[in-house]
């Protein structure tokens, strides 16, 4: 595999990724409306526990999003099931996936919700998202990071046994 394609292939995964946030935020839209974190939605919640300020940035923790937040986990990790493998590098290839996923469909939310859009993506019209940086949730800066570490971490295998394929390439070239 040439590092062209070791690059198409991350951006064929991040363009997925996207599409499938996109079409998720979509039904999620159609699920909240314009009542973001299940705010409408007849299921249980817990508003105050000091494990959500640690894991869940203080929000609220759901009957709906816990059951959601596990159905994606699942789903992206289907292929390990279909193809019945696994290795380290795939599971931190998905957790990385699965981190943009929630990146994007949040955003996306915001951005095609008719009640929000950008003019409404600020903390006065986001309540459950208690924490912001440089005017972004501040999970998004976590989940960017991770994600970007985490994916990155997962090709680095690939992307190094390529380099040193053509390091040695042009090496004999050379000669």
């Amino acid at each position: 595999m040439t590092l062209k394609k070791i690059v198409f292939k991350i951006i064929l995964l991040l363009v997925f990724i996207a599409i499938l946030g996109y079409f998720f935020a979509k039904v999620e839209i159609q699920i909240e409306g314009d009542q973001g974190w299940a705010k409408g939605l007849p299921t249980w919640r817990i508003e105050k526990h000091w494990l959500l300020d640690i894991f869940w940035g203080g929000r609220a923790m759901t009957g709906y999003h816990a059951w959601i937040f596990s159905f994606m986990f699942l789903i992206f990790h289907l292929p390990v099931f279909i193809s019945g493998s696994i290795s380290f590098q795939l599971e931190v290839r998905i957790l990385g996936s699965l981190m943009f996923f929630w990146l994007i469909e949040d955003f996306l939310w915001f951005v095609l919700n008719p009640a929000y859009g950008l003019a409404r993506f600020i903390p006065i019209h986001v309540p459950w998202h208690k924490h912001w940086f440089l005017s972004l949730p501040a999970d998004y800066w976590v989940f960017l990071i991770l994600g970007l570490f985490l994916l990155g971490y997962s090709f680095k295998k690939e992307f190094m046994s390529k380099m040193e394929a053509e390091k040695k390439s042009l090496t004999e070239q050379n000669k």
